[in-house]
């Protein structure tokens, strides 16, 4: 069915041609008829399957023209990218209309939006936190016709709940509702019944699933050895653009700088980076300036750029879901596209939650000719048993292994371990640090009464020496055995008589 045969009005039919779209995608078929009866609606689909266009479309259709009356539209996404885009979509949806529309959000200043504000829009789109500042200034919302939660999954993750209930309590009860979003989680029914009225749900394609158009694989490759393998990925793939995911912002920055380094163009995308700076890198990696951009779950869902040919994952996300939204990136728009994922050893427990998430085993794959170091792999967790404690001050998991580190956790018990020692009701050991090795510990859970502390007995071989039902350490040879307290005494006694 062609977009002509939707109930499409003539300006907005004149303003997909010149996007370039030819066919509606299934949610688009589906939804733009829902959206044009009014009635509030529920739609989830794959990233990348034209979410934006099958609420755009109809809502620019039901407001024809620019009026007078005030903001009639607002939609609310979780990031700046997303609210910059979806504003942009709608600009050029309606290139030929005078409908009016504003992106509203955070990092950079409030003059320009206010004078706009002022000045008469018909849409919003907005991030939560930056229209509660208008809100706050005096802003009404009395004339919102249409609401509009865009990636919903996405702002609960994010903690904006308590702001999501703020503005659409602001907002006309005689209102139409619509929720997008990639995954429909059952937290989402609360906010739902809360904000919809007999919603319709649309649902295209499984929740978990990855896109159709995007190859995706595992990579086992040593942690030591994750930077070289993308070189090495790098310089056998003949690709377009490139997005790199990185876990934290520092490690962002790391992979940029050493990519520099190695001579790519890089761009770098996450949220200690300047309003200015993440504008400049979005239109910088859309314009091919910057063949590579490495950026952080910010650009997940808030990256739609139709040319990139290859996504890799440099970390292993934690979170299932953000695997399935980042090798979305690529493989849009019925395009195709290849996700890459390094996967160390300590990455096989997410590995194997993101294999349970989307229903089936994902490939491994080698690069020929590359020099791998030895790939320990760990054998499946068993139920109920958390990492053991890592770094500085780690914690013991529950009924976890003994940790590392200079006070890594010992083996906790059913409720994690402390700072140097691996508590919990069954009684960790304590751990072993740079200080020496801990005892084996207790045998079970400490009795109500709290015992008196025993008296030291002599010099430890340890800072952080065991105690507990565990046998001693070994005495050192080196040290004499603790002189008896009437020794002590005696000494005392003759130094005061000199």
């Amino acid at each position: 069915m062609p977009f002509k045969a939707l109930g499409l009005s003539p300006n907005i039919l004149r303003g997909v041609q010149a996007m370039g779209y030819t066919d509606p995608t299934p949610i688009q078929l589906r939804a733009i008829p829902t959206v044009l009866a009014g009635k509030d609606l529920i739609g989830s689909a794959q990233t990348g399957t034209g979410k934006t266009a099958a609420f755009a479309l109809p809502i620019l259709t039901k407001l024809d023209k620019h009026s007078s009356r005030g903001a009639r539209v607002l939609i609310l996404e979780p990031t700046r990218e997303l609210a910059a885009q979806v504003e942009t979509s709608f600009r050029d949806l309606a290139r030929f209309t005078d409908i009016r529309p504003l992106v509203v959000h955070g990092g950079v200043g409030y003059g320009h939006q206010r004078s706009e504000l002022r000045a008469g829009v018909d849409v919003i789109a907005a991030t939560p936190g930056r229209l509660l500042d208008f809100i706050k200034e005096g802003l009404k919302l009395d004339s919102i016709e249409i609401l509009v939660l865009d990636e919903v999954d996405r702002m609960l993750d994010m903690g904006f709940l308590p702001d999501l209930k703020r503005i659409i309590l602001a907002c006309p009860d005689a209102r139409q509702t619509l929720f997008f979003s990639a995954t429909v989680p059952p937290e989402i029914a609360a906010v739902a019944a809360f904000a919809l009225r007999d919603p319709v749900r649309i649902e295209v394609g499984a929740n978990r699933a990855t896109a159709q158009t995007v190859s995706h694989a595992m990579y086992p490759v040593a942690q030591v050895q994750k930077f070289e393998l993308l070189l090495a990925l790098l310089e056998r793939t003949d690709f377009d653009s490139v997005l790199i995911f990185s876990r934290t912002k520092h490690g962002a920055d790391r992979i940029a700088r050493r990519l520099k380094a190695a001579n790519h163009s890089v761009a770098v995308l996450h949220a200690n980076r300047s309003q200015n700076q993440r504008v400049e890198a979005l239109e910088g990696f859309k314009s091919g300036r910057y063949e590579v951009m490495v950026a952080t779950d910010i650009a997940a869902r808030g990256i739609d750029v139709a040319g990139v040919s290859h996504v890799i994952n440099y970390d292993v996300p934690k979170n299932p879901e953000d695997y399935v939204h980042r090798i979305g990136r690529t493989g849009r728009a019925q395009a195709v596209g290849d996700a890459f994922t390094l996967m160390a050893p300590e990455d096989e427990g997410d590995v194997r939650d993101i294999e349970r998430f989307v229903g089936k085993p994902i490939e491994r794959l080698k690069v020929e000719g590359f020099n791998y170091a030895p790939y320990e792999a760990r054998p499946p967790r068993p139920e109920n048993q958390g990492s053991g404690g890592k770094g500085r001050f780690a914690r013991g998991g529950q009924q976890g292994r003994q940790g590392g580190g200079r006070f890594g956790g010992g083996g906790g018990g059913h409720q994690g371990g402390g700072r140097s020692h691996g508590g919990g009701q069954s009684g960790g050991g304590f751990g072993k640090s740079s200080h020496g090795q801990g005892g084996q510990g207790g045998q079970g859970p400490r009795p109500a009464q709290q015992q008196p502390k025993p008296k030291k007995q002599g010099y430890g071989t340890s800072r952080h020496e065991g105690s507990g039902a565990g046998p001693a350490p070994a005495e050192s040879p080196s040290r004499q055995p603790a002189a008896s307290p009437s020794g002590v005494r005696g000494f005392l006694s003759r130094l005061r008589g000199r």
